[in-house]
């Protein structure tokens, strides 16, 4: 499973994205879109959005903290 999450330093949501999936063990790559425009643009044509957090699994598009989706979409209860 390919999980990338879009997120800055500074967004409450995207700390709480990325705590979720560590307390669950769940691996990740962290993009910083703050710091790598290259990737902010890159996480704007996957989502249409410019806000963060964007978590992309395996294809799937999760804007913002939805822990019901990001459960789903991994197969946890």
């Amino acid at each position: 499973m390919n999980i990338t999450v879009y997120s800055t330093p500074t967004c409450p949501f995207c700390k709480q994205t990325k705590a979720f999936l560590e307390e669950n063990k769940v691996e990740f790559t962290d993009i910083d879109v703050s710091s790598d425009q290259e990737e902010a643009q890159k996480m704007i044509k996957l989502s249409g959005q410019m806000g963060v957090p964007v978590t992309d699994i395996d294809g799937e598009i999760v804007i913002g903290f939805d822990r019901d989706k990001i459960s789903g979409l991994l197969g946890l209860k």
